[in-house]
Protein backbone atom coordinates (compact mmCIF):
# COMPACT_ATOMS: atom_id res chain seq x y z
CA UNK A 1 0.00 0.00 0.00
CA UNK A 2 1.42 3.08 -0.97
CA UNK A 3 1.42 6.49 1.70
CA UNK A 4 -1.28 7.96 -0.26
CA UNK A 5 -3.38 4.83 0.92
CA UNK A 6 -3.16 4.52 4.14
CA UNK A 7 -5.79 4.70 6.70
CA UNK A 8 -4.61 6.70 10.03
CA UNK A 9 -6.44 7.24 13.03
CA UNK A 10 -4.87 10.82 14.47
CA UNK A 11 -2.86 10.87 17.55
CA UNK A 12 -5.41 11.90 20.82
CA UNK A 13 -4.69 14.40 23.75
CA UNK A 14 -5.30 13.74 27.49
CA UNK A 15 -7.43 16.05 29.53
CA UNK A 16 -5.11 18.07 31.73
CA UNK A 17 -5.21 21.30 34.04
CA UNK A 18 -3.12 24.56 33.04
CA UNK A 19 0.45 24.06 33.75
CA UNK A 20 3.90 25.42 32.70
CA UNK A 21 6.89 23.82 31.31
CA UNK A 22 10.04 24.21 29.26
CA UNK A 23 10.09 20.67 28.17
CA UNK A 24 6.22 21.65 25.95
CA UNK A 25 5.26 23.95 23.38
CA UNK A 26 1.07 25.54 23.76
CA UNK A 27 -1.00 26.05 20.81
CA UNK A 28 -4.36 27.14 20.45
CA UNK A 29 -6.80 24.42 20.43
CA UNK A 30 -9.16 25.39 17.22
CA UNK A 31 -12.01 22.54 17.84
CA UNK A 32 -13.22 22.24 13.81
CA UNK A 33 -13.38 18.79 12.11
CA UNK A 34 -10.57 16.66 12.80
CA UNK A 35 -8.24 15.45 9.52
CA UNK A 36 -5.26 13.89 8.08
CA UNK A 37 -4.65 15.21 4.59
CA UNK A 38 -2.82 13.04 1.97
CA UNK A 39 -1.77 15.57 -0.80
CA UNK A 40 -0.16 14.00 -3.92
CA UNK A 41 1.45 17.16 -5.49
CA UNK A 42 2.84 15.26 -8.24
CA UNK A 43 -0.10 13.27 -8.83
CA UNK A 44 -2.44 16.04 -8.41
CA UNK A 45 -4.89 14.16 -5.87
CA UNK A 46 -5.48 14.82 -2.30
CA UNK A 47 -7.39 12.40 0.11
CA UNK A 48 -9.14 13.92 3.33
CA UNK A 49 -9.71 11.66 5.91
CA UNK A 50 -11.66 12.06 9.53
CA UNK A 51 -11.11 10.89 12.67
CA UNK A 52 -13.73 7.54 11.59
CA UNK A 53 -11.50 6.75 8.29
CA UNK A 54 -14.28 8.51 6.10
CA UNK A 55 -13.33 10.21 3.08
CA UNK A 56 -14.55 13.81 3.27
CA UNK A 57 -12.13 15.34 0.41
CA UNK A 58 -15.42 16.40 -1.62
CA UNK A 59 -16.64 18.96 1.15
CA UNK A 60 -13.86 21.10 0.80
CA UNK A 61 -12.79 22.38 -3.14
CA UNK A 62 -11.95 25.40 -1.79
CA UNK A 63 -8.68 24.39 0.36
CA UNK A 64 -5.85 23.82 -2.14
CA UNK A 65 -3.92 21.68 -0.86
CA UNK A 66 -1.66 21.37 -4.25
CA UNK A 67 -0.62 24.66 -3.47
CA UNK A 68 2.21 22.27 -0.80
CA UNK A 69 5.64 22.16 -1.93
CA UNK A 70 5.98 18.84 -1.79
CA UNK A 71 4.49 15.42 -1.71
CA UNK A 72 3.19 14.86 2.04
CA UNK A 73 0.48 13.46 4.92
CA UNK A 74 -0.26 16.15 7.45
CA UNK A 75 -2.90 16.22 10.73
CA UNK A 76 -4.82 19.46 11.59
CA UNK A 77 -8.17 20.76 11.20
CA UNK A 78 -10.87 22.18 9.03
CA UNK A 79 -12.15 25.03 10.50
CA UNK A 80 -14.87 27.74 9.25
CA UNK A 81 -13.67 31.39 11.15
CA UNK A 82 -16.06 34.05 11.69
CA UNK A 83 -14.62 37.25 13.07
CA UNK A 84 -11.01 35.34 14.12
CA UNK A 85 -12.35 32.81 15.46
CA UNK A 86 -13.81 29.58 14.89
CA UNK A 87 -17.56 28.91 14.45
CA UNK A 88 -18.88 25.75 15.47
CA UNK A 89 -22.39 26.68 13.75
CA UNK A 90 -20.55 27.73 10.64
CA UNK A 91 -18.78 24.56 9.92
CA UNK A 92 -21.74 22.36 10.94
CA UNK A 93 -23.41 23.91 8.06
CA UNK A 94 -20.56 22.77 5.73
CA UNK A 95 -20.57 19.26 7.23
CA UNK A 96 -24.06 18.18 6.51
CA UNK A 97 -24.23 19.06 2.68
CA UNK A 98 -24.01 16.41 0.22
CA UNK A 99 -25.47 17.82 -2.76
CA UNK A 100 -22.04 18.90 -4.67
CA UNK A 101 -24.12 22.19 -6.30
CA UNK A 102 -24.59 23.33 -2.33
CA UNK A 103 -21.20 22.55 -1.52
CA UNK A 104 -19.78 24.62 -4.58
CA UNK A 105 -21.75 27.38 -3.41
CA UNK A 106 -21.09 26.83 0.38
CA UNK A 107 -17.10 26.87 -0.25
CA UNK A 108 -17.43 30.60 -1.56
CA UNK A 109 -19.72 31.73 1.12
CA UNK A 110 -18.82 29.84 4.07
CA UNK A 111 -15.02 28.84 3.00
CA UNK A 112 -13.16 26.67 5.29
CA UNK A 113 -9.13 26.90 6.10
CA UNK A 114 -6.72 23.99 6.87
CA UNK A 115 -4.98 24.60 10.10
CA UNK A 116 -1.82 22.48 10.02
CA UNK A 117 -0.31 21.29 13.21
CA UNK A 118 1.84 18.16 12.05
CA UNK A 119 3.66 16.28 9.94
CA UNK A 120 3.35 12.29 9.08
CA UNK A 121 4.79 12.32 5.67
CA UNK A 122 7.21 14.32 3.62
CA UNK A 123 8.33 13.79 0.03
CA UNK A 124 12.08 14.77 1.11
CA UNK A 125 12.20 12.86 4.63
CA UNK A 126 9.42 10.16 3.94
CA UNK A 127 7.58 8.89 7.41
CA UNK A 128 8.61 10.85 10.14
CA UNK A 129 5.90 9.89 12.83
CA UNK A 130 9.42 8.41 15.29
CA UNK A 131 11.22 11.95 15.01
CA UNK A 132 10.75 13.96 18.17
CA UNK A 133 8.08 16.64 17.78
CA UNK A 134 9.98 19.59 17.14
CA UNK A 135 11.80 18.21 14.25
CA UNK A 136 8.30 17.35 12.74
CA UNK A 137 7.52 20.86 12.80
CA UNK A 138 10.04 22.08 11.31
CA UNK A 139 9.20 19.18 8.37
CA UNK A 140 5.74 21.04 8.49
CA UNK A 141 6.79 24.32 7.68
CA UNK A 142 8.89 23.53 4.56
CA UNK A 143 5.92 21.82 3.43
CA UNK A 144 3.42 24.29 3.78
CA UNK A 145 5.29 28.05 3.45
CA UNK A 146 3.23 29.79 1.35
CA UNK A 147 0.12 27.73 0.97
CA UNK A 148 -2.96 29.22 0.37
CA UNK A 149 -5.99 28.52 2.81
CA UNK A 150 -3.55 26.09 4.83
CA UNK A 151 -3.09 28.05 8.23
CA UNK A 152 0.40 26.76 10.05
CA UNK A 153 -0.34 26.16 14.20
CA UNK A 154 2.33 28.91 15.75
CA UNK A 155 3.00 28.37 19.40
CA UNK A 156 4.60 29.34 22.08
CA UNK A 157 7.63 27.64 24.98
CA UNK A 158 7.36 27.50 28.72
CA UNK A 159 4.41 30.35 29.93
CA UNK A 160 1.58 27.88 29.35
CA UNK A 161 -0.59 28.91 32.16
CA UNK A 162 -0.45 32.45 31.01
CA UNK A 163 -0.94 31.63 27.48
CA UNK A 164 -3.75 30.23 28.46
CA UNK A 165 -4.77 32.71 30.49
CA UNK A 166 -5.22 35.06 26.96
CA UNK A 167 -6.52 32.60 24.56
CA UNK A 168 -9.44 32.43 27.73
CA UNK A 169 -9.73 36.19 27.46
CA UNK A 170 -9.83 35.73 23.82
CA UNK A 171 -12.92 33.65 23.98
CA UNK A 172 -10.91 31.21 22.75
CA UNK A 173 -11.78 27.45 23.45
CA UNK A 174 -8.47 26.46 24.85
CA UNK A 175 -4.75 25.23 24.27
CA UNK A 176 -2.55 21.98 23.79
CA UNK A 177 0.27 21.29 25.13
CA UNK A 178 2.93 19.32 23.50
CA UNK A 179 5.79 17.55 24.54
CA UNK A 180 8.82 18.82 22.40
CA UNK A 181 10.51 15.41 22.26
CA UNK A 182 7.31 13.55 21.64
CA UNK A 183 6.68 11.06 18.95
CA UNK A 184 3.51 10.64 16.56
CA UNK A 185 2.23 7.69 18.27
CA UNK A 186 -1.08 6.59 15.71
CA UNK A 187 -4.40 6.07 16.75
CA UNK A 188 -3.31 6.65 20.73
CA UNK A 189 -4.54 9.15 23.66
CA UNK A 190 -0.99 9.75 25.44
CA UNK A 191 -0.01 12.36 28.05
CA UNK A 192 2.30 13.79 25.46
CA UNK A 193 -0.64 16.11 24.12
CA UNK A 194 -2.46 17.40 26.48
CA UNK A 195 -5.31 19.20 25.78
CA UNK A 196 -6.63 22.64 28.00
CA UNK A 197 -10.37 23.09 28.02
CA UNK A 198 -12.02 26.08 28.99
CA UNK A 199 -15.51 24.08 29.13
CA UNK A 200 -16.13 20.89 30.07
CA UNK A 201 -18.07 18.88 27.15
CA UNK A 202 -18.76 15.99 26.39
CA UNK A 203 -19.21 13.05 23.55
CA UNK A 204 -22.66 11.80 23.29
CA UNK A 205 -24.80 9.23 21.37
CA UNK A 206 -27.94 10.50 20.28
CA UNK A 207 -30.47 7.65 21.02
CA UNK A 208 -33.74 9.00 20.93
CA UNK A 209 -36.01 12.36 20.77
CA UNK A 210 -38.94 13.72 22.75
CA UNK A 211 -41.88 15.50 20.94
CA UNK A 212 -41.38 19.27 20.98
CA UNK A 213 -43.89 21.75 21.97
CA UNK A 214 -44.92 25.11 20.63
CA UNK A 215 -43.40 26.75 18.28
CA UNK A 216 -41.47 23.28 18.17
CA UNK A 217 -44.21 21.18 17.88
CA UNK A 218 -43.32 19.63 14.44
CA UNK A 219 -39.60 19.13 15.58
CA UNK A 220 -37.80 16.96 18.74
CA UNK A 221 -37.48 19.13 21.89
CA UNK A 222 -34.91 17.78 23.19
CA UNK A 223 -31.94 14.32 22.47
CA UNK A 224 -31.99 11.47 24.27
CA UNK A 225 -28.16 10.98 24.96
CA UNK A 226 -26.35 8.26 25.93
CA UNK A 227 -23.04 6.47 26.96
CA UNK A 228 -21.24 3.50 27.37
CA UNK A 229 -20.39 1.54 30.29
CA UNK A 230 -19.07 -1.99 31.01
CA UNK A 231 -20.30 -2.62 27.20
CA UNK A 232 -23.85 -1.15 27.34
CA UNK A 233 -25.61 1.46 26.54
CA UNK A 234 -26.67 3.87 29.54
CA UNK A 235 -28.92 7.12 30.08
CA UNK A 236 -26.83 10.07 30.62
CA UNK A 237 -29.63 12.92 30.24
CA UNK A 238 -31.81 14.45 27.72
CA UNK A 239 -30.55 17.97 25.79
CA UNK A 240 -32.95 20.52 24.55
CA UNK A 241 -31.14 23.99 24.41
CA UNK A 242 -28.30 25.02 21.55
CA UNK A 243 -29.83 24.22 18.33
CA UNK A 244 -30.93 26.90 15.72
CA UNK A 245 -34.03 26.73 13.68
CA UNK A 246 -32.12 25.41 10.70
CA UNK A 247 -30.41 22.37 12.75
CA UNK A 248 -34.24 21.21 14.11
CA UNK A 249 -35.61 21.33 10.86
CA UNK A 250 -32.89 19.42 8.86
CA UNK A 251 -32.00 17.25 11.90
CA UNK A 252 -35.35 15.95 12.97
CA UNK A 253 -36.18 14.84 9.60
CA UNK A 254 -32.66 12.60 10.06
CA UNK A 255 -33.98 11.61 13.00
CA UNK A 256 -37.31 10.12 11.36
CA UNK A 257 -35.51 8.21 9.19
CA UNK A 258 -33.55 6.12 11.27
CA UNK A 259 -36.37 5.51 13.66
CA UNK A 260 -36.76 1.72 16.03
CA UNK A 261 -39.79 0.51 18.13
CA UNK A 262 -37.52 -0.74 20.53
CA UNK A 263 -36.50 0.94 23.41
CA UNK A 264 -32.34 1.18 24.31
CA UNK A 265 -33.30 1.59 28.27
CA UNK A 266 -35.91 3.21 30.35
CA UNK A 267 -36.31 6.44 31.20
CA UNK A 268 -39.54 6.90 32.78
CA UNK A 269 -41.26 8.76 29.46
CA UNK A 270 -43.65 7.50 27.26
CA UNK A 271 -42.91 10.33 24.11
CA UNK A 272 -39.86 8.78 23.26
CA UNK A 273 -39.03 8.26 19.82
CA UNK A 274 -35.98 5.99 19.79
CA UNK A 275 -33.49 5.51 17.04
CA UNK A 276 -30.92 3.77 16.05
CA UNK A 277 -27.37 4.96 17.82
CA UNK A 278 -25.46 6.34 14.66
CA UNK A 279 -25.08 9.80 15.65
CA UNK A 280 -22.37 11.08 17.51
CA UNK A 281 -22.59 15.10 19.45
CA UNK A 282 -20.99 17.00 21.41
CA UNK A 283 -22.74 18.76 24.73
CA UNK A 284 -21.44 21.11 27.32
CA UNK A 285 -22.32 20.82 31.33
CA UNK A 286 -21.91 22.07 34.61
CA UNK A 287 -20.97 18.46 35.71
CA UNK A 288 -21.59 14.68 35.78
CA UNK A 289 -23.91 13.50 38.73
CA UNK A 290 -22.93 10.55 40.87
CA UNK A 291 -25.52 8.74 38.86
CA UNK A 292 -23.19 9.87 35.69
CA UNK A 293 -26.43 12.59 34.33
CA UNK A 294 -25.36 15.34 32.56
CA UNK A 295 -26.19 18.36 34.81
CA UNK A 296 -27.36 21.43 32.52
CA UNK A 297 -26.36 20.20 29.05
CA UNK A 298 -26.02 22.24 25.92
CA UNK A 299 -25.80 21.07 22.60
CA UNK A 300 -22.64 22.19 20.79
CA UNK A 301 -22.56 20.35 17.73
CA UNK A 302 -22.42 16.61 15.78
CA UNK A 303 -19.61 14.69 15.76
CA UNK A 304 -19.52 13.32 12.11
CA UNK A 305 -15.77 12.49 12.93
CA UNK A 306 -16.55 10.47 16.15
CA UNK A 307 -18.31 6.76 16.28
CA UNK A 308 -20.50 6.00 18.75
CA UNK A 309 -18.00 3.16 20.04
CA UNK A 310 -15.94 6.02 20.82
CA UNK A 311 -18.32 7.20 23.56
CA UNK A 312 -17.69 6.15 26.94
CA UNK A 313 -18.77 7.68 30.27
CA UNK A 314 -14.93 7.14 32.18
CA UNK A 315 -13.49 8.55 29.00
CA UNK A 316 -15.70 11.02 27.24
CA UNK A 317 -15.69 14.15 29.71
CA UNK A 318 -13.02 16.44 28.28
Amino acid sequence: MSWFDKKIRPMLAVKSQPFSSEDYIYEIKWDGTRCIAFVDVEGKRVRLQNRRLLDITYRYPEIDFLSLNQNAVLDGEIVVIKEGKPSFSLLQKREHVESRFKIEILSKTIPAIYVAFDALYTQKDGWIIDLPLMERKKALEEVVAGSKRIWKVRWIEKAGEEFYKRVRELGLEGIVAKKKDGRYLIGKRSDLWRKIKKRQTMDCIIVGWIEGEGERERFFGSLVLAAHSNGRLVHVGNVGTGFDRDFLVWFSGKLREIEVKTPHFEIGRKDVHWVKPVYVCEVEFLELTEENKLRAPVFLRLRDDKSPEECKIDEGVK
